[in-house]
Protein backbone atom coordinates (compact mmCIF):
# COMPACT_ATOMS: atom_id res chain seq x y z
CA UNK A 1 0.00 0.00 0.00
CA UNK A 2 1.43 3.34 -1.05
CA UNK A 3 1.36 6.13 1.51
CA UNK A 4 0.65 9.73 0.54
CA UNK A 5 1.12 12.94 2.48
CA UNK A 6 -1.90 15.21 2.23
CA UNK A 7 -1.14 18.80 3.12
CA UNK A 8 -4.05 20.70 4.67
CA UNK A 9 -5.12 24.33 4.53
CA UNK A 10 -2.51 26.96 3.81
CA UNK A 11 0.48 24.73 4.54
CA UNK A 12 3.36 23.95 2.20
CA UNK A 13 5.66 20.89 2.25
CA UNK A 14 9.28 21.89 1.59
CA UNK A 15 12.32 19.74 0.90
CA UNK A 16 15.02 21.82 2.62
CA UNK A 17 18.37 22.56 1.05
CA UNK A 18 20.86 19.93 2.05
CA UNK A 19 24.27 21.66 2.08
CA UNK A 20 25.12 24.35 4.55
CA UNK A 21 27.33 22.21 6.79
CA UNK A 22 30.40 24.15 5.77
CA UNK A 23 31.25 27.86 5.55
CA UNK A 24 32.87 29.50 2.49
CA UNK A 25 36.29 29.05 4.10
CA UNK A 26 35.75 25.31 4.60
CA UNK A 27 34.88 25.25 8.30
CA UNK A 28 32.25 22.72 9.35
CA UNK A 29 29.37 24.20 11.34
CA UNK A 30 27.96 22.34 14.34
CA UNK A 31 24.23 21.50 14.37
CA UNK A 32 23.51 24.19 17.00
CA UNK A 33 24.78 26.97 14.76
CA UNK A 34 22.66 25.86 11.80
CA UNK A 35 19.54 25.71 13.97
CA UNK A 36 19.93 29.39 14.94
CA UNK A 37 19.53 30.63 11.37
CA UNK A 38 16.36 32.66 10.91
CA UNK A 39 15.68 31.86 7.23
CA UNK A 40 16.13 28.75 5.13
CA UNK A 41 15.59 27.75 1.52
CA UNK A 42 14.14 24.70 -0.14
CA UNK A 43 12.04 23.30 -2.96
CA UNK A 44 8.27 23.08 -2.59
CA UNK A 45 7.16 19.46 -2.89
CA UNK A 46 3.45 19.83 -2.23
CA UNK A 47 0.93 22.49 -1.23
CA UNK A 48 -2.36 22.45 0.62
CA UNK A 49 -5.62 23.56 -1.05
CA UNK A 50 -5.34 27.11 0.30
CA UNK A 51 -7.33 29.39 2.57
CA UNK A 52 -10.91 28.19 3.12
CA UNK A 53 -13.68 30.50 1.89
CA UNK A 54 -16.59 30.57 4.35
CA UNK A 55 -20.03 29.40 3.29
CA UNK A 56 -22.11 32.55 2.63
CA UNK A 57 -25.37 30.66 3.20
CA UNK A 58 -24.36 29.11 6.55
CA UNK A 59 -26.54 31.51 8.53
CA UNK A 60 -29.56 31.06 6.24
CA UNK A 61 -30.11 27.30 6.53
CA UNK A 62 -31.76 25.35 9.32
CA UNK A 63 -29.61 22.97 11.39
CA UNK A 64 -31.40 19.94 9.93
CA UNK A 65 -30.73 20.98 6.31
CA UNK A 66 -27.61 19.94 4.46
CA UNK A 67 -25.41 22.75 3.19
CA UNK A 68 -25.47 23.36 -0.57
CA UNK A 69 -22.04 24.95 -0.61
CA UNK A 70 -19.07 22.89 -1.81
CA UNK A 71 -15.77 23.42 -0.02
CA UNK A 72 -13.94 26.21 -1.76
CA UNK A 73 -10.47 27.56 -1.19
CA UNK A 74 -8.53 30.66 -2.14
CA UNK A 75 -5.50 29.06 -3.78
CA UNK A 76 -1.94 29.64 -2.63
CA UNK A 77 0.66 31.60 -4.55
CA UNK A 78 3.28 28.88 -4.01
CA UNK A 79 3.29 25.98 -6.50
CA UNK A 80 5.01 22.60 -6.59
CA UNK A 81 8.57 22.92 -7.92
CA UNK A 82 9.05 26.53 -6.78
CA UNK A 83 12.13 27.37 -4.76
CA UNK A 84 11.29 29.31 -1.60
CA UNK A 85 12.99 31.13 1.23
CA UNK A 86 11.00 30.91 4.45
CA UNK A 87 11.14 31.75 8.15
CA UNK A 88 12.66 28.70 9.77
CA UNK A 89 11.04 29.25 13.18
CA UNK A 90 7.55 28.93 11.64
CA UNK A 91 8.23 25.49 10.17
CA UNK A 92 7.81 22.01 11.62
CA UNK A 93 10.34 19.35 10.64
CA UNK A 94 9.07 15.87 9.78
CA UNK A 95 10.57 12.72 8.31
CA UNK A 96 8.57 10.72 5.75
CA UNK A 97 9.96 7.63 4.04
CA UNK A 98 13.50 8.44 5.25
CA UNK A 99 13.45 11.97 3.81
CA UNK A 100 13.40 15.18 5.83
CA UNK A 101 10.79 17.82 5.09
CA UNK A 102 9.59 21.02 6.67
CA UNK A 103 5.91 21.98 6.80
CA UNK A 104 5.59 25.75 6.57
CA UNK A 105 2.54 28.02 6.68
CA UNK A 106 2.19 29.97 3.44
CA UNK A 107 2.46 33.23 5.40
CA UNK A 108 6.03 32.29 6.48
CA UNK A 109 7.31 32.19 2.89
CA UNK A 110 9.31 35.31 2.08
CA UNK A 111 10.32 34.75 -1.57
CA UNK A 112 9.42 32.36 -4.38
CA UNK A 113 11.61 31.56 -7.37
CA UNK A 114 9.74 29.98 -10.26
CA UNK A 115 10.97 28.77 -13.64
CA UNK A 116 14.29 27.55 -14.96
CA UNK A 117 17.48 29.19 -13.85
Amino acid sequence: MKKELIIVGDRVLVAPDEGGDRTDTGLYLPQGVKEKEKVQGGTIVKTGPGYPIPDPTAMEIEPWQTPKFDNRYFSLQAKEGDYCIFLRNAGVEIEFENKKYIIVPHSAILVLLRGSV
